[in-house]
């Protein structure tokens, strides 16, 4: 995704919350997946107990928290190191290309050598690469810095629900899956607040370097007491990493994701659209090989017979089309905040706070209302996220020019409880028969679908935005993008009604 506008525009380039796994009090089925996992009650299962599972949600917190506190920092690091606006998008961009390229190997890493490990190894690296980009003397060094911290971002995201999926059960496990969800939502918020604070406050003179230093001491601190509360857990039968499948995944995903966000920055040049047109070329290479390993014995990083599991499928195509829709919502209206309505980075962050409120509550609520309403849950969470989109829609274009963040409140409010409401259930239903063997890949999975989505939102509705905005105004493109995004609760709400009632 490219920003050719002031800098001073938020670019979250992937909000959100990854809840997952099975609800309802019952143990995942045997799968041809893998062997049966211990039962619930065996002495070798694991047990994530409440402190472990805070260590966990702040192992992931961080990650999440690094996709938008960036944004706000951007103006001061060009003025700083210089950096000019393309290489201030290779900033943002590198974290989320990294991050999203290695999730699945992530997942797979901690199956093999044990979550707890890889969660250790991933906070220490974390916390390196977080003190590197604090310390990065140049723009170049910042854009290196990045993309690790974005690979060991992706250590941390699959141990936190394969953990969670394997070492936790029933409602237990439930409630474990709406607070990560919850986290991711507020996430978003903080991210873009805090960000905006740290920069202005300028503490000990650190100024934009703050919001890289902050993680230190919080990822050091995720890194001791994973040692001491969490449980290790791996798949009962190691596999061998798919080197194959690796690269030709990671060649997927960057033919895809580099073009769309830089493509527009740099002029959309010949080497933007041919790797777009290697994009296909790559995925049906993958899926091919794929195919040929788990037919032969091995173990695919992606185990066709995993995208086979119906919850899986279905659930992955709602999570597109939601997933998609909220980054590009969290662009857009940050864009339109900042240089529409002139607000500053602290204040649109703060015009968000309803959505976050929103969201958090709705997310909490889940467990009970999915206990007793199954999927029902989602399919009226699409139709309350269309309902916020409407009202926000009709406020932009009644009044623009008196348009504010109060007004804007019942819209984002309205949008962020549809969002949780369908985040945590959604993410149950893919996971719900994902056998606990198999839960570092089918998390890794599901984040990798979740943070391509999120940065495919940007791409295409954020250009669409900052395209149209000149001519049309910016009333009028906010609010076809916003039409845009309502056509895909739209097409969520259908969705969800293919989906099995109960859930559990």
């Amino acid at each position: 995704m490219t920003v050719t506008q002031p800098l001073t525009a938020t670019r979250p380039l992937a909000p959100a919350a990854v809840p997952a796994a099975s609800p309802g009090g019952t143990t995942a089925p045997a799968s041809p997946l893998s062997p049966t996992p211990s039962s619930p009650s065996s002495p070798s299962s694991p047990s994530l107990g409440t402190a472990g599972l805070v260590t966990v949600l702040l192992g992931a917190f961080l990650p999440m928290l690094d996709f938008f506190i960036v944004n706000v920092a951007l103006p001061t690091i060009d003025h700083d190191l210089a950096a000019g606006p393309a290489v201030l998008e290779l900033v943002a961009a590198g974290y989320g290309i990294a991050f999203a390229v290695l999730l699945v190997l992530g997942g797979r890493l901690g199956d093999l050598f044990g979550r707890r490990r890889l969660f250790v190894v991933g906070a220490a690296a974390f916390a390196v690469t977080s003190l590197a980009c604090g310390l990065a003397p140049g723009a170049w060094s910042l854009v290196a810095a990045r993309a690790a911290q974005g690979a060991s971002a992706a250590l941390l995201i699959p141990q936190v629900l394969g953990t969670i999926t394997a070492a936790t059960h029933g409602a237990r496990r439930g409630r474990a899956l709406s607070v990560y969800g919850a986290v991711g939502g507020i996430s978003v918020v903080i991210g873009q607040v805090l960000g905006g604070m740290l920069v202005a406050a300028d503490l000990f003179g650190t100024g934009w370097r703050s919001v890289f230093l902050l993680n230190v001491p919080f990822a050091l601190l995720a890194l001791v007491l994973a040692l001491r509360f969490v449980p290790e857990s791996r798949a009962p039968q190691g596999a061998k990493v798919d080197v194959a499948g690796t690269v030709l995944l990671t060649a997927s995903l960057l033919a895809l994701l580099v073009p769309l966000m830089e493509g527009r920055a740099a002029g959309w040049p010949l080497w933007s659209w041919l790797l777009l047109a290697l994009f296909p070329v790559f995925a049906t290479a993958f899926a091919l090989v794929e195919r040929r390993v788990e037919r032969l014995g091995g173990a695919p990083l992606v185990p066709p017979t995993l995208l086979r599991i119906p919850e899986m499928r279905r659930g992955l195509g709602i999570a597109i089309p939601y997933f998609g829709g909220f980054g590009g919502f969290m662009f857009v209206i940050a864009v339109a905040l900042q240089q529409g309505l002139h607000l500053g980075p602290v204040a649109a962050g703060w015009a968000l706070v309803p959505m976050a409120v929103g969201y958090f509550t709705a997310s909490l609520s889940g467990p009970r209302l999915i206990g007793r309403f199954g999927s029902r849950v989602l399919t009226a969470g699409a139709a309350v996220q269309a309902l916020g989109l409407v009202t926000l829609a009709v406020t932009v274009l009644a009044d623009w020019n008196g348009f504010s963040p109060l007004r804007m409140a019942p819209g984002v409010a309205l949008a962020g409880i549809g969002q949780g409401l369908i985040g945590t259930p959604l993410f149950r239903v893919v996971l719900s028969k994902v056998p606990a063997a198999r839960a570092g890949v089918g998390s890794g999975v599901l984040a990798t679908s979740q943070q391509s989505s999120l940065a495919l939102g940007v791409a295409t509705l954020g250009t669409l935005y900052l395209s149209l905005a000149p001519t049309l105004g910016m009333d009028r493109a906010l609010a076809l993008c916003l039409g845009i995004q309502l056509l895909g609760s739209f097409t969520v709400l259908y969705l969800t009604t293919r989906l099995p009632r109960s859930i559990g």
